[in-house]
């Protein structure tokens, strides 16, 4: 399984990158907190600037998601031809998101954007997806990636449940009381999602999104998910254990003097 880490923040995109993931996922909001961050420390940085170097500092064919902001088909197409024009060039590693629905004119003006960008052989991360069928409509559309939110499913839930909780704790693959028109967790959605194109022999990848805490990684990839894209937290949380620490700490103790002084 792939990992994208879900940032804007350069350090954590190079330091990301730097023990192996695969590419990131970002969004306008994060993009935005990222530059009005550095200019409150003084520097000169515009968005434009800062989405080169997010491109530049992922890596040649590391995919980047960028997002289109309108609701609309033409205008989204109009969107993702600029992004791709303008920063593909920099390490050919540019995916535009787009909504799988909109609340706009009608439902289907992702599918019709998404429909236009396979024709122009530009790469789409298919986002806000929240059904298998969706995921599915997607699939036969050309999608590069199709971007199933898991933690978001879990919130909701929990929520119908009345369930007080926070989004960082841990929501169990087979569900809790209630269900969504059939599904019982994010999980099961990412699951489910992958196991219908896994029938139809498409080859848009699944990417498990919005995920939480290391465990839900863990059941991503068991799940059969392609990629996960993973918040800089939670691929923290995923490098560590109590029982790893105590042994570094025996290790260091152990060592002794004369084979120590190999490194001298």
């Amino acid at each position: 399984m792939k990992f994208f880490v879900d940032t804007a923040m350069l350090s954590e995109i190079e330091w990301a990158m730097g023990i192996g993931c695969d590419g990131v996922t970002t969004n306008p909001s994060l993009i935005k907190k990222a530059v009005d961050a550095l200019k409150a420390n003084g520097e000169n940085v515009d968005m434009m600037s800062y989405i080169r170097k997010i491109c530049e500092t992922a890596g040649r064919c590391r995919d980047v998601s960028l997002e289109v902001v309108s609701l609309e088909s033409e205008k989204m197409i109009k969107e993702a031809v600029v992004l791709y024009n303008k920063f593909n060039i920099l390490a050919n590693n540019v995916v535009v998101k787009i909504p799988v629905s909109t609340a706009s004119t009608s439902h289907y003006e992702g599918l019709k954007a998404m429909s236009a960008l396979q024709r122009k052989q530009i790469p789409v991360n298919a986002t806000l997806v929240f059904t298998p069928e969706q995921a599915l409509m997607c699939g036969k559309l050309g999608a590069k990636y199709v971007s199933p939110f898991a933690g978001r499913i879990d919130d909701m839930l929990r929520s119908k449940s009345g369930i007080v909780f926070d989004k960082s704790e841990y929501f169990p693959e087979q569900g809790i009381r209630m269900d969504d028109n059939g599904i019982v967790s994010g999980i099961d959605l990412v699951r489910k999602t992958v196991a219908i194109l896994k029938n139809y022999g498409m080859k848009t990848e699944v990417i498990a999104a919005s995920l939480r805490n290391a465990r839900q990684v863990r059941e991503a990839a068991l799940a059969g998910a392609h990629v996960a894209t993973i918040p800089f937290n939670v691929l923290e949380e995923m490098t560590k254990h109590p029982k790893t620490a105590e042994g570094v700490m025996a290790f260091a103790k152990d060592v002794v003097p004369e084979y120590r002084a190999i490194f001298d």
